[in-house]
């Protein structure tokens, strides 16, 4: 066992050292999938793979880390940790759950301080069916020029009329516009993609070699950003089936103490969203039977959170800002995504080990 504060890191080739080192201690062989770029101090970029288990288990784990890059530096610390705890090992080997770590989903954005893929691509909208029309999303057309003015920070008119949108429509309505996933601004916020990124077939080639045996796939996939600091709050990606959400609240609600919400009934603090992730699993392992969370650690207030996306796509769009400025906003944007006290990190580990008790027993029952 580690203590909590080892588990997490300061930059990514950090939190990869901690994840290939953990797989080490425990015997376990990593699978890297190598990516095609560097990271932003030139070393190598992979998504990696460690199954902790039987390779032909029937009840499989997925636990993920970085889907939204920079959110990978809470969800590493969880994968590092539960690697090395020996209770939740033993646990899911007794109840025969083989756990398959990725890390790294998307290890650009996790290096280079980006929510982002390197196509500037948000990962979780971008698993569409690119053969057909893609969603559209008006009222995130309505507001694009103010999401990414000229300048930054945002003079005063463009702080205005942003303002007077929240005042006409309401914090949760500008949230749904910028997040829901929009296909038609190719340096926007939540930019779904025009076809699969790397990250996304990758993904889906690791689902094909190690999750076709499983009868039955629990994913629990670690986010940051929304809710209250330090609460995870319990999203199912689970399609739109009343029986996989009743599914899922029985596994995770922990008797109406942790709530699982849902996207679809209006529960969840986030919008309703298009192009998930967790539409691979559906694809790939078609005959399994899936029940997922997205473990959603909030940190700032909604519309910081929003101030600091936006600041760090200005950032991308315009790479000859300052240093000063350039630094000010990476800060931010590791700010919004990432509380870097102990108390935060105590509450991610504890909340995420009983998710994943949680998660073992489901299976098994």
């Amino acid at each position: 066992m580690i203590d909590v504060e080892h588990a997490f890191s300061k930059s990514y080739a950090e939190a990869r050292e901690k994840f290939l080192a953990a797989a080490n201690s425990i015997g376990k062989k990593v699978d890297s999938r190598q990516h095609p770029l560097a990271g932003k101090d030139g070393e190598e970029l992979a998504m990696d793979i460690v199954l902790d288990g039987q390779a032909d288990a029937q009840n499989l784990l997925i636990v993920s880390s970085a889907c939204h890059g920079v959110e990978g530096y809470c969800g590493s610390g969880v994968q590092t940790y539960a690697m090395h705890d020996a209770e939740w090992r033993n646990n899911a080997k007794e109840q025969g759950v083989a756990v398959l770590y990725i890390h790294a989903l998307n290890p650009y954005g996790f290096s280079h301080i980006r929510r982002t893929t390197h196509e500037n691509v948000d990962l979780n909208r971008n698993f569409q069916d690119f053969n057909q029309p893609l969603p559209d999303n008006p009222a995130y057309r309505e507001i694009e020029s103010l999401l990414l003015p000229e300048e930054w920070p945002p003079n005063h008119n463009n702080i205005a009329a942003t303002d007077q949108y929240i005042s006409n429509n309401s914090v949760q309505a500008f949230q749904a516009a910028v997040t829901r996933g929009q296909y038609e601004f190719e340096q926007g916020l939540f930019f779904g993609g025009k076809a699969a990124t790397w990250s996304n077939q990758t993904l889906r080639q690791v689902l094909r070699d190690y999750a076709g045996q499983a009868k039955q796939i629990a994913w629990i996939d670690l986010h940051t950003g929304l809710g209250e600091s330090g609460v995870g709050e319990r999203i199912s990606t689970c399609r739109e089936d009343k029986l996989a959400l009743a599914r899922a609240r029985r596994w995770w609600d922990g008797g109406g103490t942790t709530p699982v919400t849902s996207i679809y009934d209006g529960s969840s603090t986030s919008a309703l969203l298009t192009g998930l992730m967790s539409n691979s699993v559906y694809e790939e392992c078609p005959e399994a039977l899936y029940t997922g969370i997205a473990m959603e650690y909030g940190t700032l207030p909604p519309l910081q959170m929003m101030e600091a996306l936006r600041a760090e796509h200005w950032l991308n769009i315009n790479p000859q800002a300052s240093k000063e400025l350039s630094a000010r906003i990476k800060k931010q944007m590791m700010d919004a995504f990432y509380v870097d006290t102990p108390d935060w990190r105590e509450q991610v580990i504890t909340q995420a080990r009983q998710s994943l008790f949680q998660a073992a027993q489901g299976l098994k029952g």
